[in-house]
């Protein structure tokens, strides 16, 4: 006996699904006004957003979100994770299709939101079946590119990455532990968001640097810690505001500095200019930046110095207080950073 035949229902597919999606974020946009920026395969809300006033959130506010369902966008995931805490930004990663790529960042006010954020919302089951993963986002601001040709060298390598990517504050080249008679090259970027920029630039674009099969992958503790190990390379030693040594490369400077205690504050930086020429090491280059005030009138300054032929960059915090001497607040952060290289460097201060 036949089996009765069976009535084929129509099911939706994939492109349908999302397309209704994407009708339900479009209407959710219209009905709060949130603004949204796409850019550089990502989708942004916020950083900051239009109600924020004073500085970025500190490090540690940022919380990576993974396995995010592909069809599943802002109108559900933001609401949630402002469920738990003030948003500063939201970044969800996009494919070319308008798919999502299944892991976005969001980054809060505090720790302590991105913390309650990390034990309430991770594997919450965002969609029947589908349970996401929240956990703390680490800062990786570095990449490497291996199986470079033993030919290439980092006057060669250092232009060509400026040129196809923004950001490079460093780069080292290293025998490759992988591939024979190969190098890799060691990257830094000012950011984890100019890095990953850069990293999606260099993996979709075609980079040719006399090698043959490059790989382009963000640089893992072990692998830095074995080219650090082969080479014999130190860890730098930052000086803490009381001169002591630390093996860090991002030590804050706890005590505010007393600009008038410093001695030739206004030539600090010349003077470290100068020394670095003397030891052909090349002139430092500086980047800085306030994060934050304190009640008493004390500014924070983040600062990245890259010096070009020594081991490893410099990265830390310093306090320093406004005042009438004329120079700019962001000068004046340079001095004393200056003045902190110099003693790391065996400089004399006079």
């Amino acid at each position: 006996m036949a089996a009765p035949l069976q009535r084929k229902v129509p099911s939706l597919t994939l492109s349908e699904i999302n397309q209704s999606r994407k009708n339900e974020l479009l209407a959710w946009v219209k009905d709060t006004g949130v603004k949204l920026l796409q850019i550089n395969g990502q989708r942004k809300y916020g950083g900051p957003p239009p109600d924020w006033f004073g500085s970025p959130p500190p490090s540690g506010t940022e919380v990576f979100i993974g396995k995010i369902p592909q069809d599943i966008y802002e109108d559900k995931l933001i609401p949630l994770f402002q469920s738990v805490g003030k948003l500063y930004e939201f970044r969800l990663m996009m494919t070319f299709s308008g798919l999502n790529r299944g892991f976005a960042y969001a980054k809060y006010l505090n720790r302590y939101s991105a913390q309650k954020a990390i034990t309430v919302l991770n594997k919450y089951e965002i969609q029947m079946g589908c349970h996401i993963v929240v956990c703390r986002s680490t800062n990786k601001c570095e990449l490497c590119i291996d199986g470079l040709a033993p030919s290439v060298k980092e006057c060669h390598l250092l232009p060509m990455l400026q040129e196809l990517t923004t950001g490079v504050l460093s780069i080292s080249l290293h025998p490759s532990p992988f591939k024979r008679q190969r190098q890799l090259a060691e990257v830094k970027y000012i950011s984890h968001q100019a890095a990953a920029i850069a990293k999606k630039a260099l993996v979709e674009g075609t980079l040719c640097l006399c090698g043959d099969q490059i790989e382009i992958d963000w640089l893992k503790p072990n692998i830095k810690q074995e080219l650090r190990s082969s080479s014999g390379q130190a860890i730098p030693k930052i000086l803490s505001a009381g001169g002591s040594c630390r093996d860090s490369l991002n030590e804050e400077l706890s005590e505010p500095a007393d600009c008038h205690k410093l001695p030739m504050l206004g030539s600090m930086l010349d003077y470290l200019n100068l020394q670095c020429e003397k030891q052909q090491l090349g002139r430092p280059q500086f980047f800085t930046k306030c994060v934050q005030s304190n009640p008493e009138g004390w500014l924070q300054f983040w600062y990245h110095v890259v010096i070009p032929r020594y081991l490893s960059p410099f990265s830390g915090f310093v306090w320093i207080k406004p005042d009438d001497s004329g120079l700019e607040d962001n000068e004046k952060a340079k001095n004393v950073v200056a003045l902190q290289l110099l003693g790391a460097l065996g400089c004399p201060v006079v």
